[in-house]
């Protein structure tokens, strides 16, 4: 193998070249294997409560240990508490191979997030990094994590039609100003596009999460992916719309109407079926979280 030339792997008798780095950022990476979810772990840091956006099933302000969903945790830390939470966890579970930042609200609308992501790098390069965003101020962002070495990128879209998606969020705040209806919605969409083309093309791994609202978005399901198949997206993740907020009526699809939306996307892009509905401070494995026994230990991360 010469200089700047990737090795190669026997597949049905060819060799076929792997870049080795993207490969440990799928196989390590439980949201991108399902084989590797059985391994390999991950690690929330709640660095990030401010959000630049409000979608009408989000409420982000009450905490229980017991419960599983995005924008979730039970304390926000500062980077430097975030670092050392790192230091133990890594110290105490060798299974943890991916360090995230979730929320609990917009990770790029927060420097936390930032500085959090800097001192990683100093400290803990191999670890994968990857990052949770809305997309709203992606384009402005993308060069600050791929300085900071973010590989794996999750982006929350929910609708490629603005007729769709203005009646899933209440406000956008873009500029210091409040952007509601069609403009919220034409602002969102425009920017999470160019954002998530510039993550291909920065080799990204580039993950779509959409939470599915019945009788909103369900109908449109495949048209995302069609899209985000055709833009190079790695994979797709539905998520079922919690009952809450505006949208506290509303509900949710049956495991068999999920399964029948992974199905029809399948042809289009590569889907996530294995989802656990992360919270902002979860840690471990999918479906076998420690942040409980973690942060009742009094982990010196999570203290003044």
């Amino acid at each position: 193998m010469t200089s700047g030339e990737y090795p190669t792997a026997k597949v049905n008798g060819k060799d076929i070249p792997y870049d080795p780095d993207v490969l440990r950022k799928i196989q390590e990476h439980p949201c991108y294997s399902e084989k590797a979810c059985h391994t390999f772990g991950r690690m929330h840091l709640p660095v990030a409560p401010k959000c630049n956006i409000q979608c009408n099933y989000c409420i982000r302000d009450f905490d229980c240990v017991n419960e599983s969903r995005p924008g979730v945790c039970s304390e926000v830390l500062s980077p430097q508490q975030a670092i050392e939470l790192v230091r133990q966890v890594l110290a105490k579970y060798s299974y943890i191979k991916v360090i995230g930042i979730a929320g609990p609200g917009e990770p790029l609308a927060n420097e936390e997030t930032f500085e959090t992501l800097r001192l990683l790098k100093e400290e803990f390069p191999v670890p994968i990094k990857c990052l949770s965003t809305n997309g709203l101020v992606l384009p402005e962002k993308i060069d600050l994590l791929e300085k900071y070495d973010v590989g794996n990128l999750t982006v929350t879209l929910n609708g490629i039609d603005p007729a769709i998606t203005e009646k899933i969020y209440e406000h956008v705040t873009w500029e210091g100003q409040k952007l509601r209806g069609r403009e919220a919605a034409e602002k969102l969409l425009e920017q999470q596009l160019r954002g998530i083309e510039m993550a291909i093309e920065r080799k990204m791994l580039v993950k779509i999460n959409t939470v599915v609202v019945p009788g909103i978005n369900d109908h449109h399901i495949v048209d995302i992916a069609k899209k985000m198949g055709e833009m190079g997206v790695y994979t797709y993740n539905l998520i079922p719309v919690i009952p809450q907020y505006k949208f506290a009526d509303i509900i949710p699809p049956t495991p068999a109407r999920k399964r029948e939306l992974h199905d029809a996307c399948a042809p289009y892009v590569r889907q996530m079926r294995h989802c656990a509905r992360c919270r902002a401070d979860a840690i471990g494995l999918l479906g076998k979280d420690v942040q409980n026994e973690v942060y009742r230990s009094g982990c010196d991360g999570c203290k003044e």
